[in-house]
């Protein structure tokens, strides 16, 4: 009997994390010609103003100090919605065939400690359709308490990780021969992927936090992760306003790597601009990420 995932019954040609779907053929034959993530790289970035999202976190955070509610994790928010508008940014490209997940999965690197050697977890979680940016931020405060609350128990992806580095070199070379096999052919044990970044949606890195630019960051070829969003420090700028004068505007630089190989350019561009709209509006991120946002894409 087929699986149903999120009301939709697995076929034949399905993945256990996404389902088969028909593309044009420039990309089919694209996937064939260039089949690693990384040869097939589009890097946009864009300066977007956040000046009503921070005033829209300062609010909410004074209306509701039990829920911490930061700028990142309204970044969360927009993105998560973003894919939810825009479907094709949630596929991937594996074997040469096109999937789409089932869900929406986001991640995230975590520093234990603001400290030079402090080792990184990696954060993975998947948030609803009917969620907020407020059940957003309880999810990533939570787990970020959680991992630093035992810096040697940072979870479970990272301690699989640390039990096989700890191999001796030539089993862990053939682990990941096996593992890479695996995962092309999409029969990764789920076991294994489930937390694993690298099978995200979207994979955010908050840079700002620690006073660093908005990067160009790579893509993977392990996995099924397609979508690389890195956000930079805050800063003040001039900006001309619609209306002629000219105003300090709070500011914010964020990079965005994709697998051409899912879409076009102008799909990629539209996205991004969802997300400045977002965060120009953030009120919208008070509605269920399924809601639609009312940009207008014309």
């Amino acid at each position: 009997m087929a699986k149903v995932i999120n009301g939709y019954k697995r076929k034949w040609g399905d993945r256990w994390d996404g389902r088969r779907v028909k593309v044009p053929g420039l990309q089919t034959i694209m996937s064939c010609l260039w089949p690693k993530r990384t040869d097939c790289e589009v890097y946009l970035h864009d300066s977007i103003d956040v000046t009503k999202m921070l005033e829209f976190v300062e609010k909410k955070n004074i209306e509701n100090p039990e829920i911490k509610t930061t700028f990142f994790h309204c970044v969360i928010a927009a993105c998560a919605k973003m894919v939810n508008e825009r479907p094709l940014m949630n596929r991937f490209v594996q074997a040469g065939r096109t999937y789409e997940r089932y869900e929406i999965s986001c991640a995230f690197a975590a520093k234990l400690a603001f400290d030079d050697h402090a080792e990184e977890a990696l954060l993975f979680f998947v948030p609803k359709a009917t969620d907020t940016v407020d059940n957003v931020s309880r999810l990533v405060v939570d787990k970020v308490r959680k991992v630093r609350r035992d810096a040697n128990k940072k979870g479970g992806i990272d301690d699989t990780l640390d039990k096989i580095g700890a191999l001796p070199r030539p089993i862990v070379m053939f682990i990941c021969k096996i593992a890479r096999w695996l995962d092309y052919w999409g029969k990764t044990p789920k076991a294994f992927s489930d937390g694993d970044p690298h099978y995200s949606s979207i994979f955010l890195s908050n840079l700002g936090s620690i006073k660093c630019p908005a990067v160009y960051h790579h893509l993977n070829n392990y996995g099924t992760n397609s979508l690389m969003i890195t956000i930079g420090t805050i800063h003040d700028e001039e900006r001309l306003m619609p209306d002629g004068t000219k105003q300090i505007r709070k500011m914010c630089d964020i990079g965005a790597t994709l697998d051409e190989r899912i879409g076009d350019g102008f799909y990629f561009a539209r996205s991004l601009k969802l997300v400045q709209y977002i965060c120009e509006n953030p009120e919208i991120l008070d509605k269920p990420i399924c809601e639609p946002s009312g940009f207008d894409y014309q």
